[in-house]
């Protein structure tokens, strides 16, 4: 625990991130500023969960743009 106390997002799933930044922002807005299809074609949370799960580089992006966004 003491290793996760400089961390911001520790306590926060990756889906009550994104739950977040799309009522923050809107598929749409979300979908401009990070280009992934699960943002701009048919989006929904599960599809997007799915792909963030997988792909190391698109969650780093959702997670930065957290952080900006509500730091």
């Amino acid at each position: 625990m003491e290793e996760q106390k400089n961390n911001p997002l520790h306590g926060k799933t990756l889906e009550m991130i994104l739950v977040l930044l799309v009522d923050h922002y809107g598929w749409e807005e979300l979908g401009d500023r990070i280009r992934i299809n699960s943002f701009t074609h048919n989006p929904s949370i599960k599809s997007s969960l799915a792909f963030l799960r997988k792909t190391p580089w698109a969650r780093k992006k959702v997670e930065d743009l957290y952080l900006r966004t509500f730091a």
